[in-house]
């Protein structure tokens, strides 16, 4: 009887295992594979590891009932075998219990980092066959399943010298196929916001006349840069627009000694990833770094904002709306339909531009795309030609139209300045305004405070607002109501798909525009 049990057991804790992994691999995945982070997501997320900690108990309930199992009587082992299967049954119900909104991505690392997993569960199953005690073999197998999320550090930091080898011959081919093309031009863009913006503006506007490769999607890190560039740069390539980004102090600098950008684009200074940079100066002098370690050519740079305007290079050109401005862009009208636009050159020339971009604060980023495109002889009217060519970036102010419903798309990484700007546009509708939100994320002490803000500028624009996650909504809906916001307009919803369920169901004489601000990833 008790071989039968141990056999079911074992099944079981295959089962467990596994599922236990695809949920901690997906999380280490999304903390970027960084031991502190991801440690810091389950200090903050403890619900997380409720399966664990009633593995635990019941490792401690086993280690009781095989120190007194003559007295109760062997036949309690099958309550092993019954626990087991409705431990699995839960665990992977609970799993299927929501869709991932970035599923969990089998790149070779993972892979690697899998097979060294199921080694190390392969040697606890081995330990409990070898063992005779029925007893001892349930603990072994209860008490590796309580540990099962220690199981992916050690099979990372088993798998670490390997990982290291791999990236520095991935960098070192990349340094080797940038130095085989000595008359490529690069530009690096970095930003606390906008960087992503600017790389396909500028990119769109440089095509008219250049042979252009950019950095696709979020490839901002060393290893995404390293992947484009064996992946995709070709010998007909004459500029390769590299968007840098960072999180913690001195990755810029990492992305320059790979890249060697020959001229720089500063977009925005702020409080984005503050939790991860631990404070202003240091997000200040990472992204300021892209301007000292450009190679012979200008730093083009925003001063518009306030940091990067105390930051002036030698080597500077400067943009922006303001006064001063070496480029100077001016709004000359917005609507829903887009926005018109003129640029003073520094020889006082101007030039009228239009876009079909939503939002005053586009002017910004298409000024220094133009300041950039000039400075790289593109004559205005393939500026021209390259401005009516954009359209919106996924997710950054995309309109859409959905089920009789227009939506403004600006579900893409929030962040204070990029939220204004995004209820600005939600403005220049006549329409019934709905805001739906689960706020803003990595602003370390500043989160509450900001979001709060957010919540007082939402009063002014929003008809309705729906904001998404109990936790998460405190701020916002504090914030709102300090403005004078209604409470019966503010509703609560436990995900986006409820959120979404609300907005369609809300009654209004009026069309609906609904602005999504921000996405929140599956380890939020």
């Amino acid at each position: 009887m008790e071989k039968y049990i141990f056999v079911v057991c074992a099944i079981c804790f295959a089962g467990a295992m596994v599922t236990s992994y695809l949920k901690d691999c997906h999380m280490f995945q999304l903390n970027s594979y960084d031991v502190g982070t991801h440690l810091k997501w389950m200090g903050k997320n403890l619900s997380s590891l409720v399966y664990n900690i009633f593995a635990l108990a019941f490792l401690v309930i086993t280690f009781i009932v095989d120190a007194y199992k003559k007295e109760i009587g062997s036949s309690i082992t099958a309550l092993h075998g019954l626990f087991a299967v409705v431990f699995l049954v839960l665990l992977v119900a609970n799993s299927f219990k929501k869709k991932a909104k970035t599923p969990l991505v089998f790149t070779a690392r993972v892979k690697r980092l899998t097979v060294t997993y199921f080694i190390l569960t392969a040697v606890a199953a081995l330990l409990a066959y070898l063992f005779h005690d029925a007893g001892v073999s349930y603990m072994i197998f209860f008490g590796f399943f309580a540990l099962s999320p220690a199981f992916v550090f050690l099979a990372n930091l088993i798998n670490a010298p390997i990982e290291a080898a791999i990236r520095q011959y991935y960098l070192n081919d990349a340094k080797k196929i940038l130095k085989s093309c000595p008359d490529l031009k690069i530009i690096g863009i970095t930003g606390s916001y906008g960087k992503t913006s600017m790389k396909f503006f500028l990119t769109a506007i440089l095509k008219q006349r250049y042979n252009v490769l950019m950095t696709p999607k979020n490839y901002n890190t060393p290893m995404g840069v390293t992947m484009t560039v064996r992946g995709w740069l070709r010998g007909y390539h004459e500029i390769f627009v590299c968007e840098m980004g960072a999180k913690k102090k001195g990755e810029i600098k990492e992305l320059c000694d790979i890249v060697h950008p020959r001229d720089g684009i500063v977009t925005s200074i702020g409080p984005q990833h503050l939790e991860s940079f631990k404070s202003m100066k240091n997000i200040i002098t990472t992204k300021m770094a892209l301007a000292d370690e450009i190679n012979g050519g200008k730093a083009f740079l925003n001063i518009d904002n306030e940091y990067i305007a105390n930051e002036l290079r030698e080597n500077a050109v400067t943009y922006g709306t303001c006064d001063g401005a070496d480029y100077r862009g001016e709004v000359v009208s917005v609507s829903k339909k887009g926005t018109k636009f003129t640029v003073t050159y520094p020889d006082k020339k101007v030039y009228t531009f239009c876009t079909c971009l939503l939002g005053a604060h586009n002017v910004q980023n298409l000024c220094g795309a133009v300041a950039i495109a000039d400075y790289y002889g593109v004559t205005p009217e393939e500026i021209e030609a390259g401005i009516n060519s954009i359209k919106a970036v996924p997710h950054r102010l995309e309109l859409l139209e959905k089920g009789g419903i227009t939506v403004i798309d600006d579900a893409y990484n929030s962040n204070p300045s990029g939220a204004k700007a995004a209820l600005d546009a939600l403005s220049y509708f006549e329409d019934y305004k709905i805001l739906v939100t689960p706020g803003m994320v990595e602003l370390g002490s500043e989160e509450e405070k900001l979001n709060a803000e957010f919540g007082a500028q939402a009063a002014k624009v929003c008809d309705f607002v729906v904001l998404v996650g109990e936790k998460r909504a405190v701020p916002i809906k504090k914030g709102l109501i300090d403005a004078g916001y209604p409470e019966e307009k503010i509703y609560v919803a436990q995900d986006i798909g409820s959120a979404m369920n609300k907005v369609y169901g809300l009654t209004t004489d009026k069309k609906k525009v609904v602005l999504l601000e921000n996405d929140l990833p599956d380890n939020y």
